[in-house]
């Protein structure tokens, strides 16, 4: 990756047993932990930053602003932690890696959400960690495969928890932290309910995380769909010049973005989806780390496309302040549940997270013996019963931080985020900075009670921002009353003759048929090539990292 973090619970000599210094732009040295950075941004006002003392050092990788406004995040968190310990991370807003030492303590810390991962290895006595899990696995066996973290990823794409798919290799908590000796979590995530102004907090929080942002350098651009998560962005960061948007130019979704991008005043490019929308190539795989599908990636591609030096996303949204992954009640009509936006009073999790994170149950059932050639002895007597064994103990590991069941719904899939693949390879190839990891957005979502996280309370919270911000509706949306888009919805999914609002995203599986991938991907495997793209796709995604 062109950005990374690269240490040892070590002084430098054991960092040189692993890499050579010429390999970062700076490198930290202290008296248990010594770290190499190489980030472009490295030094900018409010990005990654290095700061020591004779009483410690900080690197702190990412971005981050200080309550003071110290353009040096690494010098305000080193005062910070002399003052008041770890609660000073409490303190820090951001998307952000922590690697600091002081009064005999060293440890690496990631924000909140980690929103970066941070992998580890002990390796001949020494522990090392990267953000880059291709720099540990060249280090490790990798005949040594996890098998249930194998069978998560090939049947749900997701790792779950704190590992990875190599058995010497796990990662740095969430909201957690790493020693030379042990891991651990903080309890800065844990949600709290309270009654507020739920539309005018978020309506405040968000313009001032988006503006606190405003100021990254050179040219900026958007990815920009027709719906509602990123034209708030480009209502609120007027430098914005260019917005890119994949998919056939005479899609609704694709005009709809033209329109608002013209109505921001901004240029607006269509990213015709072809085999790059889909191509698993290395660079792409390699922001996986082996725990994410790649085809979260949409962009990937088409990078020589990308004429900026800011990329802008709005990425998490949906999660954090839309509540997309719990469960509503709804009204049951012609065989189907027309969706509603109260919350389902008893939800299981179990079956509403399968139903929603791509779990294939017919496919599942096939893929041991479709996949065994690449992967040996991977079946299950029940991928059913196993899948949901895995999420019940991950459920589990939520309940010391939630109140209720929808919260802790949320809260799963926030620790197992899928999509940060996508948020990965822009912030490694541009500069970026993960809006919906503000800080007092990520209180929003804390405090606000599920009831309230809804796309109802985040549509209003933007039209108090910009009243002009839906003058062109999102397609999928055309109405003002989110019960009749629901509705609407719901119809044209039913009725013969009437045709369904069309997806953001372009078909996968007209992609992948349309350039034959299977004759590329599995020219001499039939059984693979009979399952669903997306299973064939992750089949891709594990075989390159443990080959």
């Amino acid at each position: 990756m062109k950005k990374e973090v690269f240490g040892v619970f070590g002084d430098r000599e054991a960092l040189s047993r692993f890499r050579s210094e010429r390999a970062f732009d700076a490198v930290l040295e202290g008296e248990g932990v010594a770290v190499g950075v190489r980030d472009a941004g490295l030094g900018a006002s409010g990005r990654t930053a290095r700061y020591s003392n004779d009483r410690g050092s900080c690197l702190l990788f990412g971005d981050a602003f200080p309550a003071d406004g110290d353009p040096n995040a690494a010098r305000w968190l080193l005062d910070r932690y002399e003052a008041v310990g770890r609660e000073a991370l409490a303190e820090l807003n951001g998307s952000y890696l922590v690697v600091l030492e002081h009064g005999g303590e060293a440890f690496v810390a990631t924000d909140p959400i980690r929103s970066w991962e941070c992998f580890y290895a002990d390796l001949g006595g020494v522990r090392a960690f990267s953000t880059d899990l291709s720099a540990l696995v060249s280090r490790v066996d990798r005949s040594r495969v996890r098998r249930e973290a194998l069978l998560e990823f090939l049947h749900v794409g997701t790792v779950l928890g704190d590992h990875t798919v190599f058995e010497r290799i796990d990662r740095v908590p969430f909201d957690g932290y790493l020693t030379a000796r042990e891991t651990g979590s903080f309890r800065r995530f844990v949600y709290e309910p309270a009654t507020f102004d739920y539309v005018g907090e978020l309506a405040e929080r968000l313009r001032r995380a988006i503006r606190r942002r405003a100021d990254l350098p050179g040219r900026k651009g958007l990815l920009l769909s027709g719906g509602k998560d990123s034209r708030i962005l480009l209502s609120q960061l007027p430098g914005i010049e260019q917005c890119y948007t994949i998919g056939d130019p005479d899609a609704r979704e694709v005009r709809s973005a033209r329109k608002v991008a013209r109505q921001y005043g901004a240029a607006h490019t269509v990213l015709v989806p072809d085999d790059r929308y889909l191509q698993p190539t290395a660079e792409k795989l390699r922001y996986t780390q082996g725990i994410k599908e790649s085809l979260h990636i949409h962009h990937a591609g088409y990078n020589d496309a990308f004429d900026v030096d800011t990329m802008y996303h709005g990425a998490l949204f949906d999660t954090l302040l839309k509540g997309y992954f719990l469960e509503r009640d709804g009204v049951s009509a012609f065989g189907s549940k027309l969706p509603s936006t109260r919350l389902h009073p008893d939800p299981d999790p179990i079956d509403s997270l399968l139903g929603t994170l791509g779990y294939y149950p017919e496919a599942s059932l096939r893929l041991a013996d479709a996949a065994s050639d690449y992967f040996g002895d991977i079946a299950l007597d029940s991928p059913d019963e196993f899948l949901r064994e895995r999420f019940r103990a991950e459920l589990e590991t939520c309940w010391e931080r939630t109140d209720s069941v929808h919260n802790a719904m949320d809260l799963l899939v926030i620790k197992n985020q899928p999509v940060l693949p996508f948020r990965t390879h822009i912030a490694d190839n541009y500069f970026e900075s993960f809006i919906a990891a503000d800080a007092e957005l990520l209180d929003w979502h804390l405090r606000a009670p599920p009831a309230y996280r809804h796309d109802e309370t985040f549509w209003r919270a933007l039209k108090r921002i910009d009243p002009h911000i839906f003058r062109h509706r999102p397609p999928s949306q055309p109405h003002s009353s989110i019960r009749m888009n629901q509705i609407e919805r719901f119809l044209r999914r039913k009725l013969p003759l009437v045709e369904a609002f069309q997806p953001a995203w372009p078909d996968r599986d007209e992609v992948y048929r349309a350039y034959d991938m299977d004759e590329e991907l599995f020219p001499f495997c039939q059984t693979v090539r009979d399952l669903p793209v997306r299973l064939k796709l992750r089949i891709n995604d594990i075989r390159w990292w443990l080959a």
